[in-house]
């Protein structure tokens, strides 16, 4: 990868080695240490058990569920979408590297990846520009006038870099003009708008700018609000490679690092609803885009952290998507709570009327529980007067206790309903056990059927388990390869690249050249100079496969007589092959005697004798 980008190894390398794998996948997903590896949920896939691996030894990362792997670069071309220099830039920044790869890479990737990096470069400018106009310019002072009636300090507005678009129709279109910006890349990127393809205009002209930011702090799409009569009231960025709202959280890059401290994220709906928060003394806060929270918005949280607060507003809508969003994240294993608000208020109207300290007290340290909340709220949908409405409630409600994890509160909740409606509590247990049953079977249903991560693991495991002996041997003998030189010497010295399988030849030649080169053993270093991705995964699951450092002779030179004994096997099977055509046509009864010596060769091949 590094020479198809003209970038020199050592740099590569000296990068590398000073961005530690743990710490940035860290800054995606939550690791814990198990053995010599940390473990967490893998941010490519929808999973609720650990099977994401990260070995800090070695240098790579692995996930057992759906294959994916490499070192610390390959990482953030697959979770960001980065080329391999963008990457490369942005942990040489990341690490206080000089460089500017930008003309290099231009020469070799393709025209969306060239246009991608000026949209985002773009972004950056406007976001800086935006900022400036609402302190400097007397239109902008009209933006700030109105965050500050809405409570807002200047500290909070730095702190999110809170910026005004000027109610100009070209001013904008100029600025990215004399930047070197295209008008039509600008319109794509949904800075500009035309009706004519001649005349052009700032999209959010007149607004407060809100920046959002995707994980690692950039710039990639703004939220405008208008502050007079504009609509719509609220106007977002237009979807894009970049910029896609249902897998972005506001504030999350900010929030991240309290997030973790706290082992819990406060969920907002609305970017005021965030500054005040914030300025309420509560950061670890982030909020959804102004769109219905999605699978993937609860699959980046869950990634971080277990327990999540739903503050949503206090109206019928607000309650509506707090069941929504509650219902997401538990499907992806998390454990809610909701801070209710009275009606008709949000968090920041509520903070503005009562205080930071009454929000702290009577709003968010006394969040209800999930099913306090499903008690209540779904009371709405039935009108409790009529028998059939209650029957149909308490249905509902032994529904959802069954998808509790804990007996005792499945206990709890079922006597409050017993007392609350005079019903006997056993005929409502009866009713629980029978539910929980059939949950079950749907549970054995899926596992048998379902594509489960358990059943991906499990095909993995089984793949490794029917290999030929041979196969294994190659395996088992390149892990050492990766791990030590001088076994790589000795293999070298004894079978060269004669492997049998054809992945495994590639690896070693490969590998053959990388310690000639005076490397030492380094897995993650040598996966910078493979460009074939199969070759890339098969390199790191070989590298986390669990070998001792030390290997005996003995077992070398069987892992080597296994390998030799295939080749010369697969020699003798062609050679009978031939023969047993030619006898095919003179003797038959000689002819099935040679088909069964190639099966009999076969099938000890396969037991590895």
């Amino acid at each position: 990868m590094a020479n198809q980008y003209h970038l020199d190894d050592e740099t590569i390398a000296a990068i590398q080695s000073s961005n530690d794998i743990v710490d940035v996948v860290g800054e995606y997903v939550q690791l814990k240490k198990q053995g010599r590896n940390y473990f967490g949920l893998c941010p490519f896939h929808s999973e609720n058990t650990p099977s994401f691996s990260v070995n800090q030894e070695k240098q790579i990362f692995h996930c057992f569920g759906c294959g994916k792997g490499g070192n610390v670069y390959t990482f953030l071309m697959e979770i960001e979408g980065f080329t391999f220099p963008q990457s490369v830039q942005h942990l040489a920044e990341k690490s206080g590297f000089q460089l500017d790869i930008s003309k290099n890479a231009g020469q070799n990737d393709d025209r969306s990846a060239s246009e991608e990096q000026s949209i985002l470069e773009a972004y950056q400018w406007l976001a800086k520009l935006y900022h400036h106009l609402l302190y400097h310019t007397k239109d902008g002072k009209k933006g700030l006038e109105y965050l500050h009636q809405r409570g807002f300090t200047d500290e909070t507005i730095e702190r999110f870099q809170i910026g005004f678009s000027l109610p100009s129709k070209d001013f904008i279109v100029k600025f990215l003009e004399k930047k070197g910006y295209h008008r039509q890349l600008m319109v794509k990127a949904g800075f500009l708008i035309t009706n004519d393809q001649t005349n052009y205009f700032d999209r959010f002209s007149g607004r407060i700018i809100f920046p959002i930011r995707n994980a690692i702090g950039k710039t990639v799409g703004f939220g405008g609000r208008s502050i007079g009569d504009q609509e719509p009231k609220y106007l977002n960025s237009p979807e894009s490679e970049l910029f896609q709202k249902s897998k972005l959280l506001y504030n999350f890059d900010n929030a991240r690092s309290e997030i973790r401290k706290r082992n819990e994220v406060i969920l907002l709906e609305g970017y005021a609803d965030v500054l005040a928060l914030h300025q309420a003394g509560v950061p670890n806060v982030v909020a959804s885009l102004g769109t219905s929270f999605t699978d993937s918005q609860a699959n980046i949280i869950r990634r971080y952290v277990e327990t999540v607060v739903i503050c949503f507003d206090g109206d019928k809508a607000g309650q509506n998507a707090t069941y929504k969003t509650l219902k997401l994240l538990k499907k992806v294993g998390c454990h809610v709570k909701i801070a209710m608000l009275p009606n008709g208020y949000d968090p920041d109207q509520y903070i503005q009327e009562y205080g930071a300290d009454d929000f702290h007290q009577t709003i968010l340290e006394a969040s209800a529980s999930e099913m306090t909340f499903l008690i209540s709220h779904l009371r709405n949908e039935y009108n409790l007067n009529q028998e059939g409405d209650r029957l149909r409630y308490v249905e509902r409600i032994i529904s959802e206790i069954a998808l509790l994890d804990s007996s005792i509160e499945r206990d709890h909740y079922l006597r409050e309903l017993s007392d609350q409606f005079s019903l006997s509590f056993e005929a409502l247990q009866q009713d629980l056990v029978t539910k929980l049953k059939n949950s079950e079977k749907n549970d054995d249903n899926r596992k048998n059927f379902g594509n489960t991560n358990e059943r991906i693991h499990n095909n993995y495991q089984n793949k490794q388990k029917v290999l030929p002996a041979y196969h294994n041997a190659e395996r088992r003998l390149i892990a050492f390869m990766l791990q030590n030189a001088h076994i790589a010497d000795r293999v070298k010295e004894a079978l060269g690249s004669k492997f049998n399988i054809e992945q495994h030849q590639i690896i070693v030649t490969y590998l053959y050249g990388f310690y000639e080169a005076g490397n030492q053993p380094n897995p993650s270093h040598f996966l910078t100079l493979i460009e074939d991705k199969m070759i890339q995964k098969l390199v790191v699951e070989l590298s986390m496969l669990d070998c001792n450092w030390d290997i005996s002779d003995r077992e070398l030179e069987d892992y080597i007589n296994t390998i030799s004994a295939e080749q010369n096997g697969h020699s003798r099977i062609k050679e009978l092959e031939r023969e047993q055509k030619i006898m095919e046509k003179t003797d038959p009864v000689k002819a099935a005697q040679i088909a069964m010596e190639i099966i009999k060769i076969r099938q000890q091949s396969k037991r590895g004798s």
